[in-house]
């Protein structure tokens, strides 16, 4: 079955009180730290396919998202890049879909029309994205999530779990109007970003991670994955140990734990700390081989 822009597989199920979770590749997953979560909810709950696009190259650039070959029975075939939802359904309270994200290099708009159009058909409640950004933050201190809520109860959970308001002004995704309408059409809306340490830019960052499915477990009661806590315990080992072989890196955690106190402090009459010129040349070099690699 069709539905604008996507491809329904059949039989279309009929879904009741609908939670969408959401992450979006590659603007707010640094670490993989939605996409881990995501996986863990999809895998608690238990899901079935629903719908990806019928023809991705419609929005996606393939020399940016790029198609993956691999052999099966001696033959090579070819995955393409596509945005794949699957849903959950419950005995009791709401049921879900899940929705992994790519941004859309053409056709923005068209893109996200069609996915609030799935989602009104699936009578979504509530639309919920999780993921990570990189930030002048120290590995050292907890980390710091932001977010936005709009709907009767969604702002007491944020609270609730430490979330702050969030701060960012600047470029973003087309993605971002898929809350913004969907909150127009009378649907909760909640927004997750954990903040993680730009120094570290790990390629699965399971402090992240950890932070985010704490939140998400508590918001639906489900159990944490006691295997990606524990690899988190284990990175974070790997990284004081990295740490302590390297004191110009040991010179800017030190002045991020600085300035994260500073700011948690919130002390009025304290002067805020500020970076070195010297960290910032060292953090502004990272960010940019970083983008590099990504691109």
């Amino acid at each position: 079955m069709r539905l604008r822009a996507f491809e329904l597989d059949e039989p279309v199920p009929k879904l009741k009180d609908t939670h969408a979770i959401a992450m979006l590749k590659p603007w707010v997953d640094v670490g993989r730290a939605g996409t881990i979560v995501l996986s863990w909810m999809e895998n608690q709950l238990g899901v079935k396919d629903l719908a990806k696009l019928d023809r991705p190259g419609d929005f996606f650039d393939f020399t940016r998202h790029r198609p993956t070959s691999f052999i099966s029975a001696g033959r090579r075939r070819m995955t393409i890049p596509n945005t794949y939802i699957t849903y959950s359904k419950q005995q009791s309270g709401n049921d879900f879909i899940f929705l992994r994200l790519l941004e859309p290099h053409h056709h923005g708009e068209e893109y996200v029309e069609s996915v609030l159009d799935l989602m009104q058909k699936f009578g979504v409640k509530r639309f919920t994205i999780v993921g990570s950004m990189h930030d002048f933050v120290p590995h050292t201190r907890p980390l710091n999530v932001t977010g936005e809520a709009i709907g009767e109860n969604t702002g007491s959970l944020l609270a609730e779990n430490g979330v702050n308001s969030i701060e960012y002004r600047g470029p973003t995704s087309i993605c971002f109007l898929i809350p913004q309408k969907a909150s127009d059409m009378g649907m909760e809306t909640m927004s997750l970003i954990v903040h993680l340490p730009q120094y570290t830019q790990i390629q699965e960052d399971f402090n992240g991670a950890v932070r985010l499915m704490r939140i998400m477990s508590s918001i639906y009661n489900l159990p944490v994955d006691q295997s990606i806590e524990n690899n988190a315990l284990r990175q974070t080992e790997q990284i004081n140990t990295a740490l302590d072989s390297n004191p110009q890196l040991k010179s800017v955690v030190k002045q991020l734990e600085n300035l994260y106190d500073n700011r948690t402090e919130n002390i009025e009459d304290k002067p805020a700390t500020e970076l070195s010129p010297e960290v910032e040349k060292f953090l502004a070099e990272m960010n940019r081989r970083f983008r590099e690699d990504t691109q």
